[in-house]
């Protein structure tokens, strides 16, 4: 167990996690915080802030953190800086993200910017910021992917380009870093129980307001069957603390992994990407989508189509 000093510190270093106001930042925070970690969870709400301190000891430090927001990120730097010293911070979990997604088509790219802004570029923001902290301290750097990382799936195009691209920057950012003896991992969960599918439900419902009446006509049966499919991946979701303690094995093991996939779906999923011709997994898809031909589901149930 890891000593704690009279100040709150603990001889496991600090972390810092960015968004940690739900879900798997939120498990994260807690399990580290639990396991002797001085850590510095990334809100961007005072009550998300207020009921991470109620759950957690005195050594869980909320800050103010929005990924895509240059002044926030510069002064929670500063204020870890203060408080870590000359130690530096043991590791940095990049886990703030959103999910966007609709068909490619019609999509606006105002809704491509919104998803690599918060996943893509506001990770490399906090990465850089961060860096020298993490080179003080020996420190590692972990980022929350997602099975989507690998395996692309219809409809989520923004979301799946936005990992893919996240994990092409953690592989160059570990070879990068490797004569230092820096370790940077890859986490990739496959289904969660987290807040994301309600976000999820909510921006179908959006994109059923937003969309033009061609694409609701032409993806009528396919937007169906995802909401469906959504709601499904919803009920076989894992407890975010199954991520929680992978980042927990990624931060303290002798040898990390350079991945972790997370969850059964995760791993057949990644099976699949790889063993799998790409037109055998695109019927598979279609199949488990129940959706046919130019978007049109297979003799769809009256109940699932989409008001």
């Amino acid at each position: 167990m890891a000593s704690i000093s009279t100040n709150g510190t603990s001889t496991r270093g600090a972390v810092v996690i960015t968004g940690a106001s739900t879900g798997i930042g939120e498990a994260c925070a807690l399990r580290l915080d639990r396991a002797g970690f001085r850590v510095f969870a990334g809100v961007r709400r005072d009550a998300d802030a207020d009921r991470l301190r109620a759950q957690g000891s005195s050594r869980l430090t909320p800050v103010r953190l929005d990924v895509t927001d240059v002044a926030t990120i510069e002064s929670a730097r500063q204020e870890v800086a203060a408080a870590a010293g000359e130690r530096g911070i043991a590791g940095l979990v990049n886990n703030a993200g959103i999910g966007v997604g609709g068909p490619i088509e019609f999509l606006s790219l105002d809704e491509w910017r919104k998803q690599f802004e918060v996943n893509v570029f506001g990770t490399l923001a906090v990465t850089r910021a961060f860096m020298p902290l993490v080179r003080k301290g020996h420190g590692r750097v972990v980022f929350m992917s997602s099975i989507a990382g690998r395996f692309s799936s219809p409809f989520l195009g923004p979301y799946s380009a936005s990992k893919h691209a996240l994990e092409a920057i953690a592989d160059a950012l570990r070879f990068e870093l490797r004569p230092w003896g820096i370790g940077v991992s890859i986490v990739e969960p496959g289904s969660i129980a987290t807040p994301i599918w309600d976000k999820a439900e909510d921006m179908i419902a959006r994109l059923e307001r937003e969309l033009p009446a061609e694409a609701l006509e032409l993806y009528a049966d396919a937007r169906a069957a995802g909401a469906e499919a959504t709601k499904e991946a919803a009920k076989r979701g894992i407890p975010p603390d199954a991520v929680a303690k992978v980042v927990q094995h990624a931060l303290t093991a002798k040898r990390p992994k350079t991945r972790y996939l997370v969850g059964t779906d995760a791993r057949i999923q990644a099976a699949a990407a790889t063993v799998l011709p790409d037109r055998l997994r695109d019927r598979l898809i279609q199949m488990q989508l129940g959706v046919g031909k130019k978007g049109k589901a297979a003799a769809p149930a009256p109940e699932k189509v989409a008001p």
